[in-house]
């Protein structure tokens, strides 16, 4: 009996250093590569040059262009009229309808993040439905409820209410495109961080607004800044659902990607490239602003 427990103590100590060099490497963990280096810098080298083909060199062959004829011509191009018209309608309505996904994509993340219920699943597919859906059927959507041989066309004939080749049915068309991105960067963070400190809230006598101000906001800040910096981005370049409920109308229901396609259709290359480039700068805006959140968001998790 006696050699059999000194035989299991030896054992035991002997297992002491197999569970313990794990712990060791976790401390000072080693990149693992197991690829050699040529294959390594051929992967990297082939990543950068498809991304400076197909991104850099077209976005830089974009402002080359617009400015081509000169600044004189560039000015004259954004300072049209029409022009104007398209950045104001733009900027307005991506104004709506970010402000409106924001709002109605924080309710739909907390209801699915924080709370159990039959349905949870088709939520979740239903708010993941504008990304698998053309925009072109979206706007065509669109048009078969609000246009005027619509469900309800006759109706708001009657009311004398304009939805579709207005304003409403532009703000409209962009929410379904631009929907998902808010709640989809809120919903995985929000599951992860549970409703722990919520319930703590509460315990210690907040009220439920008090909680959503001090407690579940500020965990989700950085988080939904950047979900509304994708929605702002997507909504301002948005053309398939736009262009089926705008009517084309120049100067009336012309967002800035309608009236570059205009430009270039009736061969006005520089003042198309011209509008096209401001588009782009706040493309350029929103991917400064998008790098920086995500700097604030690792440094917020470390």
């Amino acid at each position: 009996m006696t050699l059999e427990i000194q035989a299991e103590a030896l054992d035991y100590t002997d297992a002491v250093p197999t569970v313990a060099a794990p712990a060791r490497t976790a401390r000072n963990p080693r990149p693992v590569r197991t690829e050699p280096a040529p294959v390594r810098w051929a992967i990297i080298t082939i990543a950068l040059g498809f991304l400076s083909l197909f991104i850099v060199l077209p976005l830089l062959t974009v402002f080359t262009q617009a400015f081509s004829k000169g600044w004189e011509l560039y000015i004259a191009a954004i300072t049209d009229p029409d022009a104007v018209h398209a950045i104001k309608l733009t900027l307005l309505a991506a104004a709506i309808a970010v402000a409106t996904n924001l709002v109605f994509g924080l309710v739909m993340a907390w209801s699915v993040a924080k709370f159990e219920f039959k349905g949870k699943s088709f939520l979740i597919s239903l708010i993941d439905l504008p990304f698998s859906v053309s925009p072109v059927v979206a706007g065509l959507i669109y048009v078969l409820i609000f246009g005027a041989q619509g469900f309800f066309g006759s109706w708001f004939i009657d009311h004398d209410i304009k939805i579709i080749f207005a304003l409403p049915g532009i703000v409209l068309a962009t929410i379904f495109v631009t929907f998902p991105f808010v709640a989809r960067e809120l919903i995985p963070l929000m599951q992860e961080q549970g409703t722990s400190e919520e319930e703590a809230a509460i315990s210690l006598g907040a009220s439920g607004w008090q909680t959503f101000l001090k407690v579940t906001l500020p965990n989700v800040k950085f988080a939904l800044l950047y979900g509304v910096l994708l929605c702002n981005a997507r909504a301002m370049g948005e053309f398939g659902a736009v262009s089926v409920v705008s009517g084309h109308v120049r100067g009336e229901t012309n967002t800035m990607p309608l009236h570059i396609e205009i430009l270039y259709n009736e061969y006005q290359f520089a003042a198309s490239f011209a509008v096209a480039s401001l588009l782009a700068f706040l493309a350029l805006v929103t991917l400064v602003l998008k790098t920086i959140l995500e700097h604030r968001i690792a440094e917020d998790r470390r």
